[in-house]
Order: structure tokens, then sequence, then C-alpha cells
């Protein structure tokens, strides 16, 4: 039997829109082009001072490279072709894994919000896992799954699934009891509600889970790679490493950065998409 949602989150939700909601939409897009405009320029300004830090031997080389060695680096990387079996590796890797993550966390996150006894039975190992670091368990994956691709998959699934599950799960529970009442009020069934309360209002939730989700399955890549593996960024970052190459280290470290950042950008408008109805929060400077 399902039993609803209990915490009361106040007055918000989408039936308590602002007035202002025009404006702080026009404000939003205002902030957007400042928001690229002030990006840009602070990364052009770091890496115009890590230049100028490395021709200069402000630093040692050995520790931290310049930016124009690093492309050097790459672009050789690139033209030996086998950067771009590392980069389909680690491509096949992160995105089975967080495909699998969002699959078992949304749906699993659903459930446990909605049906307060399996939340009960569920919640001690969810807990247990969540805490547990994915290093610890990577050598039982490696003995269970071997040293091939699939223990890469399920570092990274173990990595993600539980953002994503928490975060569903959270934003079943936030709904507002008042929206519930009214709406068994009017006769809705449990379906009814699911469908037209539960699952809309925890979409940001949820997107939010997916934009913790892509930082954690990153991580697994690069670990599980460290570990064991004989292609992928992070066994290029691996050997790099070892052979103090740390041109090539940072051409993997970037790679991953670049992955995170277009990752995050997407899911950021995903998110941005479903909270319109949201005011517009924080100081205008």
């Amino acid at each position: 039997m399902a039993v609803g949602v209990e915490v009361d989150r106040g007055s918000g939700g989408p039936a308590a829109a602002s007035p202002g909601t025009g404006a702080a939409a026009g404000r939003a897009a205002g902030w957007s082009g400042e928001r690229a405009l002030l990006g840009t320029l602070s990364v052009v300004v770091a890496l115009a001072a890590w230049e100028a830090a490395g021709r200069l031997r402000l630093v040692d080389p050995l520790f931290i490279s310049a930016p124009s060695r690093i492309v050097a680096a790459g672009i050789e990387l690139f033209a030996s072709g086998g950067l771009w079996n590392d980069l389909r590796v680690s491509g096949i890797e992160f995105l089975a894994g967080f495909a699998l993550s969002v699959l078992v966390g949304i749906p699993l996150g659903l459930v446990m919000g909605w049906y307060r006894r399996v939340a009960y039975v569920l919640d001690p190992f969810v807990n247990a896992f969540y805490a547990t670091p994915r290093v610890a368990l990577l050598p039982l994956v490696v003995i269970w799954v071997g040293i091939g691709i699939w223990s890469k998959i399920a570092i990274v699934f173990l990595g993600a699934v539980f953002p994503v599950l928490l975060s569903t799960y959270s934003g079943v529970r936030t709904t507002d009891a008042r929206l519930l009442r009214a709406a068994r009020s009017f006769g809705a069934d449990d379906l009814q509600i699911f469908r037209t309360l539960i699952l809309p209002g925890s979409v940001p939730f949820i997107v939010t889970g997916l934009r913790l989700g892509v930082g954690r399955a990153l991580i697994g890549v690069v670990v599980g790679e460290l570990y064991a593996a004989t292609a992928g960024i992070g066994f290029l970052i691996s050997v790099a490493g070892n052979s103090f190459q740390t041109d090539k280290v940072f051409v993997g470290v970037l790679l991953i950065a670049l992955v995170g950042i277009v990752s995050m950008e997407l899911l950021g408008r995903l998110e941005r998409r479903f909270e319109r109805w949201r005011p517009a929060v924080g100081a205008e400077i």
C-alpha cells in the first residue's frame, strides 16, 4: 500500500510561482551571457599565467607543465592513434556504467520514497554501500568479474548509482503533504497522485542526482583503470605518471575534466529546463 509522503517543505511549489517569474527569466538570460563572458575570461587569464610560469621556469616542468607543452603532447598522442582507443574504452565504461546507475537508481529511489516499508528494508544496505569507499570494493569486483571492461563498468555503476538513488528518494519524500491531501480530497488515486505530483515534483532532485552521479562515474573510470587495465584514460595517466611524463598526465586529466564539464553543462541545462517555475535566488551582483 502506498504510504505517500510526510515531509512538508513549505509553501513553495509549481503552483506557488511568484508573479515575478517572467522577470526572473529575463534576468537569467542576462546572467547566462555574463556567466559565459566571465567564465571564459577567467580561464584565459589562468592559462596565460600558467604558460608564463612555465616559460619563465618559475616552476619545475617535471611537476607542472605548461599549456603549450600539454597541447603538443595531446596532438602527438592523437596522431599516434593510441589515444583514440583509450577514449573509446573509457567512453564505453563511463556510458554503460552511468546508464545502468540511472536505470537502477531512479526506479529504486522512487519505490523507496513511495513505499515506506521498502525504504525500511533497503535503507541499511544503501547506507552501508554508500559509506563504503569504492576503492575498497575494487579488489572484490576484479575477483568476481575479472580484469576486463565489466569490472570498470561495475565500479562506475557503484559510484554513480547511490547519488542518483538518494536524490530521487529525497525528491519523493519532500513532496508537499498539503498537495497530497488536496489531491486525495478530490478523489485522486495513488497512481494519479504518483504521475501528476510525485514524479514531476521529483524531477529537479533527479537531475541533481544525475549531476552528482556524473562526477562519481568519472572517478570510477579513472580508479578502475588505475588498478587493473590495459587501455583507457586512467591507464594512460598511470603509465605516464610512472614514467614522469607530466605532459601526458595532464592530457589525460584534462580530457576527463572536459568530459565532466560538458556533462555537467548538459545536465545543468536540463535542470534549468525543469526549474523555470522557481523564483530567482541570489544577489544581483
